[in-house]
């Protein structure tokens, strides 16, 4: 490194740039979660029914799990910084619109575009902070970056139901396209722009490798986990709404999101995860994390306490908060050179979960049964646990520690 170039990272402020990227994965991706309350409102509005209702999250994901195939190439050859600010840029115009749709068809439409630029964040910013943060602290930051992801399955929710009832739905999407306009000014004056890796590489390059990824068995079972996680979170959150107003809790809608909100509390051990996958090997967290999560969702249908209901959220949501970091780093891990494709490809995987997760979740709630609902969501999440164990070895564990540094 030059003797430039190390005077310009000694002056970085790491703890504001990592404070800004959290902030940015937690707006960027409260947006696949704000129609998660909106969707008995939305079925009502146009008359269709709450499945239909629900395509208004799946289409999001779907784009978004489109665009994290393409955007880590792009920004490659174009650079980190450059991307995200386009994707913000894009975001802010798009949510705009979307508050200002009276079809449904546009609605739709518009969330699979709003997805699809959504992706130009996440995956790059996580080879962003390796590529601009020292080692001693790219395991906090990537902690950080996955926290700000996994608030915003609460923070998206509470947001959009309390703006949707006070100024209707409409302002949902006016307040996200202000967001990202701020959010947008935040990175373009406080974040470094970096060096461009690839600026010949063609950004066909990175998909040629993907039938490499899907050759290797452990990542294709770390795929099988990453397609039940997120599916689990969102499709728990769409389910517990119903529950908690409907006859066994009766909960008013303020009630409801103070339940939401308490979810918070289990996220905080995600930038706790690196280091603890450091102590006991990433698979011994990933599996941890799954067990933790599972033993959250199938007792959920069981209790009658509210309280009670409430801590076993929390224990859901801290599972999940576990398992998310430490499967990322699994992947890099077994990848190797192949790393940037491999996280794309789990990237994609992850949020195509998400689409399935609310057609899922009110198709199990026709049974008529939260008990069978969230039983069967817990064997859906049991899929991944299943996949965890079957997950072989392939460095030893100081090897394991030392690419979870590096990750």
């Amino acid at each position: 490194m030059s003797q430039a170039a190390s005077s310009a990272v000694t002056k970085r402020n790491f703890s504001l740039m990592a404070a800004i990227l959290c902030w940015s994965g937690m707006v960027v991706m409260s947006s696949l979660y704000v129609t998660i309350p909106l969707i008995s409102l939305f079925a009502e509005l146009y008359r269709i029914t709450p499945t239909q209702a629900a395509a208004t999250g799946s289409v999001f994901s779907v784009g978004f799990a489109i665009g994290c195939l393409i955007y880590g190439a792009l920004s490659d050859k174009y650079g980190r910084k450059q991307v995200i600010l386009i994707g913000l840029v894009a975001l802010a115009a798009i949510s705009l619109l979307l508050g200002m749709v009276e079809s449904f068809s546009w609605m739709i439409v518009l969330r699979g575009l709003q997805g699809f630029a959504a992706a130009t964040f996440s995956p790059v910013a996580l080879a962003y902070a390796v590529e601009m943060f020292p080692a001693d602290k790219r395991v906090t930051t990537i902690g950080f970056i996955s926290t700000g992801f996994l608030v915003a399955g609460i923070v998206g929710q509470v947001v959009s139901s309390l703006i949707s009832e006070q100024h209707g739905w409409n302002a949902v999407f006016y307040l996200l396209a202000g967001v990202y306009a701020l959010t947008a000014v935040l990175i373009l004056r406080f974040l470094p722009k970096g060096e461009i890796q690839q600026p010949h590489a063609t950004i066909w390059e990175p998909l040629k490798q993907i039938g490499k990824v899907f050759s290797q068995k452990n990542l294709v079972l770390c795929y099988v986990v990453a397609l039940v996680l997120l599916m689990s979170f969102v499709s728990m959150y769409t389910v517990l709404g119903n529950y908690l107003s409907g006859p066994d809790f009766g909960l008013n809608k303020a009630e409801v999101l103070y339940v939401r909100s308490v979810g918070v509390l289990g996220m905080l051990i995600s930038p706790l995860s690196g280091r603890v996958a450091m102590r006991f090997g990433v698979r011994a967290v990933l599996r941890g994390g799954l067990l933790l999560a599972m033993a959250g969702l199938a007792s959920l249908g069981l209790i009658a306490s509210l309280p009670l209901l409430i801590a076993m959220s929390v224990i859901f949501v801290a599972g999940i908060a576990l398992s998310v970091p430490a499967l990322v780093s699994f992947v890099g891990q077994l990848a190797g050179k192949a790393r940037g494709i491999a996280v794309s490809v789990y990237t994609f995987v992850l949020f195509a979960g998400t689409s399935l997760g609310p057609i899922i979740s009110i198709r199990l709630m026709e049974s008529g049964s939260y008990l069978l609902t969230f039983a069967l969501l817990a064997l859906i999440l049991g899929i991944g646990l299943l996949a965890s164990l079957l997950i072989q070895r392939e460095v030893p564990a100081p090897a394991e520690n030392q690419a979870l540094k590096q990750t």
